[in-house]
């Protein structure tokens, strides 16, 4: 089951939405009448899936990373105080 780099591409456009219409639809049909190519489809959207879950992990790391940069370096002192201040009143 090899997908060439054409299929690939038409894949990725009929999963992201972009692409003419009419290879849309040519897709669609296919998807119907051939399983090899339904489960291409299948595996590169998890596979996207993967990657966009992935990417959303890593950000969340460097997010929580800054968050305790600032919250607990002592030079950031009085960004932390005018944060507190903002939150207590």
């Amino acid at each position: 089951m090899r997908t060439s780099l054409a299929e690939t591409l038409q894949i990725e456009n009929w999963l992201l939405n972009r692409g003419k219409k009419e290879e849309r639809l040519l897709i669609d049909a296919k998807l119907v009448i051939d399983e090899q190519l339904f489960e291409k489809v299948n595996l590169q959207r998890e596979a996207y899936d993967l990657i966009k879950l992935h990417g959303r992990q890593k950000l969340r790391g460097e997010i929580k990373e800054v968050e305790r940069e600032l919250f607990t370096g002592k030079k950031n002192f009085l960004f932390q105080d005018r944060i507190h201040s903002i939150f207590t009143k």
